[in-house]
């Protein structure tokens, strides 16, 4: 277990897993955690590193600055002078690390999602909870300044009573993979289009308008093989690719969402707010979870203009160094180092991401029942 932490520590302890200089696929821990740790000095030091080979993680100890390199992540949860662990490996993972990092008393930073699947993520948030430890889960979106100044706008009445929201969000991708991301064909490994994009987009919508309280659903597998680039031959693929949700809030917004995975192009993040005052559209050109989101608002009948964002929301340098992908990353983990300084529970926390596994089940249910699914 880690020392105590107090304000009195001039910065949390990190120890990541899976943040290498050699990873395949996308490389989140390594282009996305660290740069933005290292962005904020004065609130956090990397500490140490664990990768799956000792060659791999002294080299990824030198490269990003950590002081140790692990090969054994048992003997990183052991050192007392860890603060917080981090999970950023491949979500089938996620489980079995977080609950070694969870049962060793370390306060943890998983990303997202949470589990493999709703099961995992219980049990997961079940030992959080009962350990009184404090967590944090990748749904960076909740951080980004935009998405936050929305929601601050919506609570203080801009949009009046919100009657109905619209979201979509198109991504682009590739049937043609290798090992580093071929994994994400098959529904059991918990990293698909429903999970990722739709979660992370379908979350946004919750964290600004409320809880849904019921939904239907659609799931669907339009491209069902893929290409598998190390052995050249043709895999057969059941991860959804296109997602269709109608959904009730807990104040009444009747809400449609439509998350997809394209061949070509995307027309990326969109969600259109409407209510009895005003509207408001978020909208971004890069992946919802890293930023930089534009907001645009409008009273009554007035054309849409972009809104500023308030200072006191940019929690992070203007420019980091992998911009765009580490800024809203950033932005967690200043919230995550203000809230634990101030002995609060940090948002998201794994409580937050069960609730968000909920809704991916009750979706799935929905679309494979074909019943409206009601949530508490």
């Amino acid at each position: 277990m880690s020392e105590p932490y107090s304000p009195d520590h001039a910065r949390i302890r990190v120890g990541i897993v899976g943040a290498t200089v050699t990873s395949g696929g996308s490389g989140w821990g390594a282009h996305a955690h660290v740069p933005a740790l290292q962005a904020l000095p004065e609130l956090y030091q990397l500490k140490a590193v664990c990768t799956a080979h000792e060659e791999t993680a002294k080299a990824s100890a030198t490269a990003f600055g950590a002081e140790l390199a692990f090969a054994d992540f048992d003997r990183m949860l052991e050192r007392p002078d860890i603060d917080l662990i981090v999970v950023c490996v491949r979500a089938p993972e996620h489980h079995k690390l977080t609950m070694r990092s969870l049962e060793a008393g370390k306060a943890t930073f998983c990303e997202w999602p949470l589990g493999a699947n709703l099961p995992e993520a219980e049990e997961m948030a079940d030992l959080a909870r009962t350990r009184r430890l404090p967590t944090l889960v990748g749904l960076q979106a909740r951080s980004d300044p935009a998405i936050r100044a929305a929601r601050e706008l919506i609570v203080d009445g801009y949009v009046g009573t919100a009657l109905v929201a619209n979201m979509s969000y198109f991504t682009s991708g590739s049937y043609q993979r290798g090992k580093g991301r071929i994994w994400q064909a098959w529904r059991q490994n918990g990293a698909n289009p429903l999970t990722i994009p739709g979660g992370h987009s379908m979350d946004i919508v919750r964290f600004l308008l409320g809880d849904f309280t019921e939904i239907a659903a659609h799931l669907t597998t339009q491209v069902r093989q893929w290409t598998d680039t190390d052995h050249g031959h043709p895999i057969e693929v059941d991860a959804p690719d296109t997602i269709s949700v109608v959904a009730r809030t807990h104040g009444g917004a009747e809400t449609t969402m439509q998350i997809a995975t394209v061949p070509t192009g995307g027309s990326e993040f969109r969600c259109e707010i409407y209510g009895t005052a005003g509207r408001l559209v978020l909208g971004s050109n890069t992946s919802v979870n890293t930023g930089p989101t534009k907001l645009l608002g409008a009273k009554g009948k007035d054309a849409l203009a972009e809104l500023p964002i308030p200072d006191r929301l940019k929690l992070v340098p203007p420019s980091l160094p992998d911009a765009p992908r580490s800024t809203n990353v950033a932005h967690a983990y200043v919230r995550y180092a203000q809230a634990r300084a101030a002995g609060q529970p940090c948002d998201p926390d794994f409580d937050a991401a069960l609730s968000m596994h909920r809704v991916i089940d009750a979706i799935e249910r929905s679309s494979a029942e074909g019943f409206t699914v009601r949530l508490p």
